[in-house]
């Protein structure tokens, strides 16, 4: 029996043996245990593999969850299809596009990310709006297990006038300097979020806030390479001087965002939204105080905690300003001074120092984030009026404790037409009535 069986099994008999209590003493018990299992359970859904999902079937293809990390990696028909299929391992791009990569007249898109299905969600999004997509240059980053799978998704369904790359990291012959770098920084990420999650173990969560920041130290992603790697984006492209970086699975783009790469950013290395929708009670749960512990002077004496954190979803990065502020070499001095408790468990804190004095404000329309929240309190027309819509928070668009109205904003992106996907809604419908949910690796 695992751990987490035990806590469960632990949490039963207990609640069985406060049945004799007295009506006051069980509620007071049970508003502390209840707490703790509402974690447990939103906890579950946030621990989430972004490679394999588990697919359970309507009446189309809109209810999708994912994987636990603990569970064995399922028959992968990408996999399968990329063994059997010389045109699933076809050069991407094909050759007489290759020059486009390093060809900065184009507009070009990185994505840093090992989840399949949510990679075709953004791209085609952006491609079904765009003015010009034959300008447009996607250059997506993987990992090593999830590149086979990635590049016969994009190679049998290429898109007409857009360019793909897709690149492993096994496939980038780095200094011994960025390896070691890369290393050390995954490490002490590591050793932040044990730290932080031990000391959560015994909190009762009496108060509703609370429930965010244990969100954020059992979340997978706080210790994910792909999501920590885009401090490195500069070494990933070194030809480019200007890109839009786009997160990696949890964004739509709605909008047009072609100006993006003739936007003046003021020498700045980041252009990136910072005062959001939010009106007078401007960015709630996301000023630096939420983030960084102000109660260090390093901290205390140089940054202010009313400060609006700028959101790391949808950003233009000049790699040229970048470069000559030596903003990764900043990133990692902070690294080593972090004492486990300087900020809190995740990808942006550290980069909200590494990159202070070098961030251009940007329309707060370019971009909304918090659509993975239930109580997210932005209005429709918002929704509408955003560029690009980002599912920050447990409930993930692709995910049955979102919001209905905000998971269609991603769904309609789904192609449903697609084989592999059409192959999986009439196998689950032979399963439904059984309640039978089956893996797909996408």
């Amino acid at each position: 029996m695992t751990s987490k069986q035990q806590d469960i099994k632990a949490f039963a008999f207990k609640t069985k043996a406060m049945v004799s209590l007295d009506k006051g003493c069980l509620h007071s018990i049970l508003h502390v245990y209840c707490n703790r299992f509402s974690v447990f359970l939103w906890t579950k859904a946030f621990d989430i593999s972004p490679v394999c999902l588990h697919v359970l079937i309507t009446e189309n293809i809109k209810t999708i969850v994912l994987l636990p990390h603990a569970t064995p990696l399922p028959h992968c028909p990408l996999n399968e299809e990329y063994a059997v299929n010389a045109m699933a391992r076809s050069r991407l791009p094909p050759p007489e596009h290759v020059s486009r990569l390093a060809d900065t007249s184009f507009h070009h898109i990185v994505l840093l990310t090992d989840n399949v299905l949510a990679a075709s969600v953004v791209i085609s999004s952006k491609v079904e709006i765009a003015l010009n997509p034959e300008k447009l240059v996607f250059q997506i980053v993987t990992n090593k297990k999830t590149y086979t799978p990635m590049h016969a998704w994009f190679e049998i369904n290429s898109l007409k006038s857009a360019v793909v790359e897709v690149k492993g990291l096994h496939q980038y012959d780095w200094s011994q300097k960025v390896n070691v770098g890369v290393k050390q920084m995954l490490e002490i990420h590591h050793l932040i979020c044990s730290h932080y999650y031990n000391n959560l173990k015994e909190e009762d969560f009496e108060h509703e806030g609370e429930h965010r920041k244990v969100f954020e130290a059992l979340n997978p992603g706080c210790q994910s390479l792909m999501n920590h790697l885009r401090i490195y984006i500069p070494e990933l492209f070194p030809e480019l001087n200007k890109i839009v970086f786009l997160d990696d699975d949890d964004v739509v783009v709605q909008h047009e965002i072609s100006s993006l790469w003739t936007l003046d950013l003021n020498g700045k290395a980041i252009g990136a939204v910072v005062d959001s929708w939010c009106g007078d009670s401007c960015c709630p749960g996301r000023k630096y105080k939420d983030y960084l512990n102000f109660s260090h002077r390093i901290i205390s004496s140089n940054l202010d905690q009313d400060r609006c954190a700028w959101l790391p979803g949808m950003n233009a990065f000049d790699l040229e300003a970048w470069r000559r502020s030596n903003i990764t070499s900043s990133y990692h001095k902070w690294l080593k001074l972090a004492r486990f408790t300087l900020w809190q468990p995740g990808v942006l804190p550290p980069n909200l120092l590494a990159f202070e004095g070098h961030v251009h404000p940007i329309d707060p329309l370019w971009q909304v984030a918090g659509l993975g929240y239930l109580s997210s309190s932005a209005q429709g027309q918002i929704f509408e009026a955003a560029a690009v819509l980002h599912f920050t928070g447990p409930a993930k668009a692709w995910l049955e404790i979102s919001s209905p109205e905000l998971r269609s904003l991603w769904s309609r992106h789904v192609n449903v037409s697609n084989s592999f996907i059409r192959k999986l809604t009439q196998d689950g419908s032979k399963q439904r009535e059984d309640g039978f949910a089956f893996s797909f690796c996408i």
